[in-house]
């Protein structure tokens, strides 16, 4: 073989696709997610009329498993059609937790902020998943309260299918929507407003999604009806960024977008697929102009199909986004309901969900992954849950920084340190408030430019009520620890190191 043969061949191995290339192992930063479905019980709470223990024991469940495979974020889902799991001014409670609509229910502290609360304890991200234009999921419509807008509003509506919508291309709906945004963000210590893939309706034979009069009363002049209802949406896209940035700068904006922007059959710029409906013709929803926009703060597109299926395989869409990634934190959406329970046979192999994770690994625009739903991995999948966090998820690992955030213009906060019991150290901390998260790391007695993520001892959420945090003795085992935080950013910064020795003397202060 010629040395010029055996050089080409090393070209090519380095520069074909992700597959190819190295992946960290124990990466410091990856997004891992999973959704909490809320709609009709899918993954919680299993029944409205369970109890508000049973409730709160089958939530703390569904993040008790999965903080143990070491994710970092629950995506739950605070509005499913037109209600909510929060007391609002603008939509009524929802019947999937209190078994009837616009019911409170019996809780004895808010649904909404305990939920939160119990994800930050564990060191998991909030994101608040909402359903903008669903207003009712069947025809059942004696189950809705007198509050919902179907039923004070009716002029809102279209009727679709099966479901009733809001109109997207009114501009009271656009107002609505923003004021459900501004209360959520206003109201909670949300991580992220988190969209899913349903904007227009997915395409029905034989039905159409009458809008005409909207589309006669707001339409530019020659904008044609596609153009317009994309219009609509980026509206919606561009309005949601602005309320939350406009309260709290940095609670993350993200969107799941179906899989397929557009097969290239009908657009070159299209992937390489066969999908039946895409995102851009058919729900009207244009990501690349977000992205390019700046109004997201992460993509997660939903790319629920097998490595190699012909019409849509998962590796050609994953190539597909990372190629028109523009500065956004882009994350995979798997299908883990589809493990061992789908016509395609790839999925009865306990490999292809691993397979999915070392393909985003090896891609470098992606920056993680989220899995639908979480009853999925919960109950008869072992033997792939097992596999994943040997290979994959075996150590924690810290959510990526906001996509522009380079360098954390904060300092790390004073603090004092006083031995409070037997059990406990106390850390009194000043200046918290740009904070999110302090990390605790084994060390030596000098600071390093960067710990190793396999360092990491805990990850605590700052209570900015009290400004203090704990640290179990049985957490330190060395005589030097060293204590970053994380602030609001996503942005990590310089460490202290702190010497156990001292700590025995009277609070030692840095």
């Amino acid at each position: 073989m010629s040395k010029y043969f055996l050089l080409v061949l090393s070209v090519l191995l380095l520069n074909s696709c992700g597959i190819f290339k190295p992946y960290e192992k124990h990466p410091k930063r990856e997004f891992r997610g999973v959704w909490i479905a809320t709609v009709v019980n899918i993954d919680w709470p299993k029944n409205g009329n369970d109890s508000s223990s049973k409730q709160k024991e089958d939530y703390l469940k569904i993040l008790d498993f999965y903080q143990k495979e070491n994710y970092n974020a629950v995506i739950v889902q605070v509005r499913a059609a037109g209600d909510a799991f929060y007391n609002s001014e603008y939509a009524p409670w929802s019947r999937f937790i209190s078994g009837t609509e616009g019911k409170a229910p019996e809780w004895n502290t808010d649904v909404l902020d305990w939920m939160i609360k119990e994800a930050h304890v564990r060191g998991m991200e909030f994101h608040a998943w909402l359903n903008p234009y669903r207003a009712t999921f069947d025809e059942n419509f004696e189950v809705l309260a007198a509050s919902h807008d179907y039923c004070t509003h009716p002029e809102w509506m279209v009727h679709y299918g099966k479901k009733n919508y809001y109109n997207p291309g009114l501009p009271e709906v656009q107002k609505r929507f923003s004021e459900i945004v501004a209360e959520i963000v206003s109201n909670y210590d949300v991580d992220a407003i988190h969209f899913d893939d349903y904007f227009y309706p997915y395409r029905i034979k034989d039905e159409i999604f009458n809008d005409s009069l909207a589309f006669k009363t707001y339409a530019s002049p020659n904008q044609s009806l596609a153009d317009w209802r994309r219009s609509n949406i980026d509206s919606l896209v561009k309005q949601t960024h602005r309320t939350i940035k406009s309260i709290k700068p940095y609670v993350q904006f993200g969107i799941s977008p179906f899989g397929v922007w557009k097969n290239n059959t009908t657009d070159p710029r299209g992937s390489a697929t066969k999908a039946g409906q895409t995102t851009y013709e058919d729900l009207y929803a244009d990501p690349l102009l977000w992205m390019k926009k700046g109004w997201i703060d992460y993509l997660a597109p939903q790319i629920y199909w097998s490595m190699d299926l012909p019409v849509a395989s998962h590796s050609t869409i994953i190539d597909w986004w990372a190629k028109n990634n523009n500065n956004t934190n882009l994350y995979v959406g798997n299908g883990a309901y589809k493990v061992g329970n789908n016509s395609d046979a790839s999925w009865n192999n306990i490999k292809e969900l691993p397979k999915q994770l070392a393909y985003a690994r090896k891609t470098p625009e992606i920056d993680g992954n989220i899995m639908f739903s979480a009853k999925s991995l919960m109950s008869n999948k072992e033997d792939v849950v097992n596999y994943i966090c040997k290979k994959f998820y075996e150590k924690p690992a810290l959510g990526p920084a906001f996509a522009w955030s380079n360098t954390s213009i904060l300092k790390t906060p004073r603090l004092s340190i006083t031995e409070l019991t037997n059990e406990n150290y106390i850390l009194h901390l000043n200046n918290i408030t740009d904070m999110r998260y302090a990390l605790l790391y084994t060390s030596g007695p000098r600071v390093k430019k960067d710990y190793n993520i396999k360092k990491l001892v805990a990850k605590i959420y700052l209570d900015k009520k009290t400004n203090t945090i704990q640290i179990p003795k049985s957490d330190i085992q060395d005589n030097f620890i060293a204590l970053s935080f994380i602030d609001n950013y996503g942005v990590e910064t310089k460490a202290t190191i702190i010497n156990i020795k001292k700590l025995r003397k009277n609070g030692a202060k840095r």
